[in-house]
């Protein structure tokens, strides 16, 4: 009897212990609270765009502001604080403007330009200005900023932006990167970048690009998030729901965010 007892312990025990080893191996991993939300605060960006007007943004990263192509004097960016960087990008009148560079800089501003922007503004700039040629990379509190090559396709001398005049600009810190295309097409150098988090894309003709191809240029690459911007054209706004549409129909992954960049339409 006494061996009989025995015999049926170990059964018990050795049954119970093939059950726990199978429901481990078939249970879900799970994850540590304090996990969770490492992976939450991961995912989620530190990099805020507020739209001024079409070209014209304001990029809080952290503790640092951008200004990129900032126009509309001073009122524009009254409820703004002053800028650790102003980015422009081009010549034209969209996306350059003296008397509101004049207005917005301080001491301590950055104001990167390509060289045909540097020679077009006044003497009271130039010592505020570093010039950045298309591939060249800055470095300052800790951000990379690289010049990318914004232009028409095809490449012609009388295109309305020809390859190495404007730029286009990456910025990344941490990890996180920001492509800021300026007046472009799909170009290669568009197509070949990589781990982009915020992407803001032109889409205007005759300016810059259709809607189609502007979709078909951030499918080639890929960002996180793209933000169309920079679309209004001859014939009024670029249809920005119809992008959306075709860039998610593309790829359901990458996120649309569409922005008021017309407030006074």
């Amino acid at each position: 009897m006494k061996r009989l007892i025995t015999l049926v312990a170990v059964v018990l025990i050795f049954t119970a212990c093939k059950n726990e080893k199978k429901s481990g191996e078939n249970a879900e991993p799970q994850l540590a609270e304090n996990t969770k939300e490492e992976i939450n605060k991961s995912e989620a960006t530190n990099i805020e765009i507020i739209p001024i007007s079409h070209a014209t943004a304001v990029v809080k990263w952290g503790d640092a502001v951008f200004y990129l192509d900032p126009i509309g004097g001073a009122e524009a960016f009254k409820s703004q604080k002053k800028p650790d960087f102003i980015l422009v990008t081009d010549i034209h009148g969209d996306h350059m403007n003296a008397e509101t560079l004049m207005a917005v800089q301080t001491d301590k501003s950055k104001i990167i330009v390509p060289k045909a922007v540097q020679e077009e503004l006044p003497e009271e700039l130039q010592d505020k200005l570093v010039v950045m040629n298309n591939g060249e990379t800055l470095q300052h509190s800790g951000f990379n900023i690289r010049a990318i090559p914004m232009y028409n396709l095809p490449q012609s001398n009388d295109a309305m932006h020809v390859k190495g005049r404007g730029n286009g600009y990456v910025l990344e810190k941490n990890g996180e990167r920001l492509y800021i295309a300026g007046d472009t097409e799909d170009i290669p150098e568009m197509r070949k970048l990589e781990n982009i988090d915020v992407a803001l894309i032109p889409m205007n003709l005759p300016y810059t690009m259709p809607v189609e191809r502007a979709a078909e240029g951030v499918l080639a690459f890929k960002p996180k998030k793209v933000i169309p911007y920079h679309y209004r054209g001859k014939n009024g706004l670029a249809d920005v729901e119809k992008f959306k549409s075709l860039v998610n129909g593309g790829d359901n992954s990458i996120e649309v965010q569409l922005m008021d960049w017309y407030p006074e339409k």
